[in-house]
């Protein structure tokens, strides 16, 4: 009996630690290289229907990006909505799937030898 509690004790653990896990951690990020740019321009529009006949409209972006080192590579993205110009983006890119997660940061937080070719 108490072996059969100590085992769901740890099995309890674990399905909870895959849950928090899950829940905090953007997988997309992990292993991926990061990327700053600008948006300077609007996005380029593009519309079309899912497959259920809801109308969308994504945004495509292509825009230099700058390392941490300043190393320039080129930028494509998709976003749901047209960003703010002049917002810079922390761009997260693998080599196989391309950018994979982006977020919104301050122009302070971006490193010194990017921020210097985005400017």
């Amino acid at each position: 009996m108490k072996k059969l509690m100590i085992a769901l004790i740890i099995l309890v653990i674990i399905i909870g630690g895959g849950i928090l896990a899950m829940r905090f951690i953007n997988f997309n990020r992990i292993g991926a290289d990061t990327y700053y740019v600008k948006i300077t321009t609007d996005g380029q529009a593009k519309s079309g229907h899912a497959s259920d006949g809801t109308a969308y409209t994504d945004y495509n972006y292509d825009l230099p990006g700058y390392n941490e080192d300043g190393k320039e590579k080129k930028i494509e993205f998709t976003a749901q909505k047209n960003l703010r110009k002049g917002a810079y983006l922390e761009v997260f890119v693998k080599e196989d799937k391309g950018v994979t997660s982006y977020e919104e940061v301050k122009a302070a937080d971006v490193p010194k030898k990017a921020a210097e070719k985005l400017n």
